[in-house]
């Protein structure tokens, strides 16, 4: 999927838009691509992504799966979601400017709208962060 197509599966734009690429949809995994640039809005003076940042990406992740699932199934427009609650965030570090995440994410059940998610960033082989969150998707 080329990187300006990402903008028809997630309803988020610039300057809070945190997923590049969807790089692959299977079943009930994802795959997707973030280049942490030096104006991104989850910059810290550091220079690296803030926690919130990482979140954020995961996040943005689970929506663009969602969007693309409901895209195959024939909806015109991204669903939007609400992140309802996060549990255990991890983040082991923080990656900087010119990282490029890859995030995996992972669907485990889906009630009443509610999905539950897995979620783990990694900036080569180096684990940066992992989560479990519940979206809302609104219908």
């Amino acid at each position: 999927m080329k990187s300006e197509d990402i903008k028809r599966l997630i309803p988020q734009r610039d300057p809070i838009l945190m997923v590049d690429k969807l790089l692959e949809a299977d079943g009930d995994k994802a795959l997707t691509s973030l280049t942490v640039r030096a104006d991104n809005y989850f910059i810290g003076e550091d220079g690296k992504l803030e926690e919130s940042g990482l979140i954020e990406h995961i996040a943005q992740s689970a929506s663009a799966f969602a969007g693309y699932m409901a895209i195959e199934k024939g909806a015109t427009e991204p669903p939007v979601g609400y992140i309802g609650e996060i549990r255990k965030f991890y983040c082991h570090h923080r990656p900087q400017v010119g990282d490029e995440l890859i995030t995996t994410i992972t669907t485990d059940a889906e009630i009443g709208g509610v999905t539950s998610i897995s979620g783990e960033s990694h900036v080569h082989d180096k684990l940066m962060a992992e989560t479990q969150m519940k979206i809302y998707i609104r219908p």
